[in-house]
């Protein structure tokens, strides 16, 4: 092997670890311990490993454009994030290549390859709802640009983050739910493969828990679109005991939930209370207006972008990544109360 073609991942193979964890120890991180440090820069002198000379050439000279990965432009949340990202990259004199992954993994593969490949300075990402293999996104760091996750982060990927505490905003919206009367809630989730719909279904649960009720895993449901709620909807009233609540893991499922109620006669909240999640502007407009957490999403966008700008800016010898965890507060309407 001649040392021009070792790379990160050649080493990460030979000792069994994951690349990212050799990108830190290179450069001595302290999450990493001493041993594997010594082990991975004793191996990386003996492979005469020197760091991809496009890789310096990129961390050294800007473009003054930045990227953006994220799974749906229309989507009313990922709209506001990406308001918030060009307003702040603007002013300070940056580009935005905005990506759409249409929640593929193949896509957001693409995406990551196309932004490598036209220089962008940094990027920041909001995964798929199939992405379970982070490799593009390794080879973005490798390549020498700054990762910034929002809203769908990688707990595996070292990298700064703009989140809110999802687990928190669930179960206040699920207590709001259970302090209104209700004592059967069904839960409509998103996929479990990622953080946000664990986080949220926890959530739910510990509302439950705490209240002293009986969680039914019947009332459980894989139902993150509109019309995966139209179907659930519809098999929780066949139930010999169907719920007096819904908490929907988004506005389009509880807006879903809301119709195929209304279709079938059953009144909104006197005989089953929806709540949804996101805010965004359909909220507002159906009969009744619907319960809904906040993401505040232009804060999320502005945040974000401001935390990468910083990093391109202002680079510093010693990186310590930061999570930031904006508020979500529950915007109580008609739907639940």
């Amino acid at each position: 092997m001649r040392s021009s073609q070792v790379t990160i991942k050649d080493i990460a193979r030979i000792l069994g670890i994951s690349p990212s964890t050799v990108s830190r120890a290179l450069k001595n991180h302290p999450d990493i311990s001493e041993e594997t440090k010594v082990a991975v820069n004793e191996l990386a002198l003996k492979l005469k490993y020197q760091p991809n000379a496009v890789a310096l050439s990129l961390k050294h000279s800007r473009s003054n454009t930045i990227g953006v990965i994220i799974p749906e432009i229309v989507h009313y949340f990922f709209s506001s994030v990406i308001s918030g990202i060009e307003d702040v990259a603007y002013e300070a004199g940056f580009t935005v290549i905005i990506c759409q992954s249409n929640e593929k993994y193949d896509r957001e593969v693409a995406n990551a390859k196309m932004l490598l490949s036209h220089r962008v300075d940094g990027v920041l990402v909001s995964i798929s709802k199939e992405t379970t293999n982070f490799d593009h996104l390794v080879m973005l760091q490798e390549g020498g640009l700054p990762l910034v996750f929002f809203d769908r982060i990688v707990p595996e990927i070292i990298a700064d983050q703009v989140i809110i505490n999802d687990e928190e905003a669930a179960y206040k919206a699920t207590k709001h739910l259970i302090e209104n009367g209700r004592r059967r809630i069904a839960h409509f989730a998103g996929p479990q493969n990622l953080l946000i719909g664990r986080d949220r279904k926890e959530g739910y649960l510990r509302a439950i828990r705490e209240a002293g009720l009986q969680a039914d895993p019947q009332l459980i449901i894989d139902a993150d679109t509109y019309e995966k709620a139209l179907i659930a909807t519809n098999h929780l009233l066949t139930m010999d005991n169907p719920p007096d609540g819904i908490f929907a893991t988004n506005d389009l499922t509880a807006i879903g939930a809301m119709q195929s109620l209304q279709k079938k006669g059953i009144k909104i909240p006197q005989q089953i209370a929806v709540v949804g999640f996101s805010d965004g502007r359909f909220s507002g407009i159906t009969e009744p207006n619907l319960t809904s957490v906040d993401q505040h999403g232009y804060e999320m966008g502005s945040v974000a972008t401001e935390i990468l700008l910083n990093r391109l800016l202002s680079p510093s010898e010693t990186y310590v990544p930061q999570t930031r965890v904006l508020s979500a507060n529950l915007i109580v309407r008609g739907s639940s109360k």
